[in-house]
């Protein structure tokens, strides 16, 4: 079975995933803030995280922002 029929974000609105807005504006933290708790209970967390330090993408994945990944990837390098 692939990872990502086991997301706990299936079914929920993919646009909470996505923020619009300045990384520091206060609706843009909030959305986020949002987005990272589904993760927190989602099962394939992991899975999702280590897909997206692989794959050039934006938005939220595995908990992290793109910011938060761009770090993971230095600090692996």
């Amino acid at each position: 079975m692939n990872w990502r029929e086991s997301a706990r974000c299936r079914g929920t609105d993919p646009e909470l995933f996505f923020p619009i807005g300045s990384g520091t504006s206060f609706p843009t933290l909030v959305q986020s803030d949002e987005a990272k708790a589904v993760c927190a209970r989602c099962p394939v967390s992991r899975q999702c995280l280590e897909w997206a330090l692989d794959a050039p993408v934006e938005g939220i994945w595995g908990g992290t922002t793109e910011t938060e990944r761009r770090e993971l990837r230095r600090r692996r390098a």
